[in-house]
Order: structure tokens, then sequence, then C-alpha cells
């Protein structure tokens, strides 16, 4: 039966039609944009998920920059270590040297350890970073490094830690030795012995310094290819697959011409009732 007030075939065209149009307005913007998901009402899990994942991707960057200035403290400060270890073998070989040597030669050899203990005195100054002091104290410093979530959404911190190294004690301390004063051979030997453990101490700063240089560094690769695998388990999930989109958006555009071309011809239905009356 055929109507001048219904057309089930143009309003059939017309929905399909207007289907075909709001999928390929999804497509082109999922094209546009990149994304498949943008909001909540494409997909609520995935958004929720994926905005959570990224605010966790920008904690652990922030870390990390953070975890830069800590690095670059120690470096500085190990670096600072590694040279008084150098300068205090220096002294302890010369307060060798002056074991068996005359009156004269220790207030000689006595000036070179002046020189070398203000040499070090000057090291220490100099081994700071942003001013970050590590090299005057032996407090103990705490570094944040990284961030745990449990499944229950509440979030903590976790750190690491190491200590100052008091460098400026050791350079007291090499200052204190006077070999003028030491008139015995005994006196010197003491002198040789107080040096040598002075030494000791020096090493093993540059070595607490060399160990917590390192778990800053590694923490930061850590947090590096951390980041990297948020990101691309975010992007998995809300990224769009530009390939299949681009095949999507052909199709759709053929089947939108169809459609127009489907629409047209269902309109034309009532003309064809006028032939009846002629």
């Amino acid at each position: 039966m055929s109507s001048i007030h219904t057309n089930a075939s143009a309003m059939s065209a017309l929905s399909t039609l207007r289907n075909i149009n709001n999928s390929l307005s999804s497509t082109q913007d999922r094209i546009s944009s990149g994304l498949k998901i943008e909001s909540g009402k494409d997909n609520a899990a995935y958004f929720a998920i994926s905005e959570t994942m990224n605010g966790d991707s920008r904690m652990y960057k922030a870390i990390d920059e953070s975890l830069t200035l800590t690095q670059n403290s120690i470096s500085a400060a190990r670096l600072g270590a590694e040279t008084v270890v150098d300068l205090a073998k220096e002294f302890v070989e010369r307060v060798a040297f002056a074991q068996g040597g005359t009156a004269e030669t220790r207030a000689n050899v006595q000036a070179e350890l002046d020189e070398l203990s203000a040499r070090i005195q000057t090291t220490i100054d100099q081994s700071t970073f942003n001013g970050s002091d590590l090299v005057n104290g032996t407090a103990t410093v705490t570094v944040v490094t990284g961030i745990s979530r449990t499944a229950a959404g509440s979030i903590s911190t976790t750190t690491v830690t190491f200590n100052q190294q008091d460098l400026g004690a050791i350079q007291s301390a090499l200052a204190a030795i006077d070999l003028t004063a030491a008139s015995t051979t005994a006196l010197m030997e003491t002198a040789l012995q107080d040096a040598s453990a002075t030494l000791t101490a020096a090493i093993a700063s540059a070595t607490s310094f060399g160990i917590a240089e390192k778990s800053v560094e590694t923490q930061k690769e850590f947090l590096n290819q951390l980041t990297d695998r948020i990101d691309n388990g975010v992007g998995s999930m809300v990224d769009a697959n530009m390939e299949e989109e681009a095949a999507r958006l052909q199709a759709l555009q053929v089947q939108q011409q169809l459609a127009t071309q489907a629409l047209s011809i269902a309109n034309q239905s009532p003309q064809n009732i006028l032939s009846l009356f002629r």
C-alpha cells in the first residue's frame, strides 16, 4: 500500500543515513585526535584507568627530575671525596718519607703537608651542587624514589637513604699532624698511623658516596623504563588504531553515498502516486 502521509522506505533510509553519519563523525574525531577514548562516555573503565596511570606517570617523571638533582649532588660530593683520597695518599706518602729524616727534613715536609691540607679544605668547600652540601656532616639523607599504589587506591612513597660524610673532620685530622712536634721515632710512627687512618676514613667516605650515587642512578633507570611501560600501556587502551580508522572511514563514506542514494530513491516514491491519477 502506498501513502502520501507516510513513507516507510524514506524513514528507513533516513535512519540508516543518520546512523552512518554518527559513525562517520566518531571516526573522524578519532582520526583527528588520535584517540579512541577521549572521555568517560567512550569507555568509563578504560578512561578511569588511563587517567589514573597518566597521573602516576607524571608523578614518576617529576620524581625522576628530583632524583637528577640528588644524583648531581652526590656526584659532586663523590668527586670531592675521591679528590680528598688522592690528596690524603700524597699526605701519607710525605709523612712516610719524613720517618727517617732530620728535623730540617721534617720541617720541609711539614710545609708540604700544610699545603696539602689547604688543598683538601678547598676541595671540600667546592664539593657542593646547587647549595646541597653532603661533605660536612653525618646526617642521614632520605630520598624519595617513587610511589606505591595499592589495589584499594591508597598511595605511598618509596625511599632510599644514605649518610652525609664529614670530610671536614678528615681535613682537621690531617691538619693536626705536626712533624716538628714529633721529636721521637715513636711520635713519628704515631703521625704515620694517624695519617694512614685518616686516609682509610677518606676512602670509606668516597666509597659511601659511590654506593649512594649508583643506587640513585639505578632507580632513575628503572623509573625511565617504568614510565615508558606505563605510557605504552595507557596508549594501548586509549590510542586509536589509525590503520583501522582509515579503512573504516573509507567504508563509511561509501555507505554514506549509498544511503543518500537510497533516501533519494525512497523520496521519489510519492511522485509515482501521481501517475495513478493521470
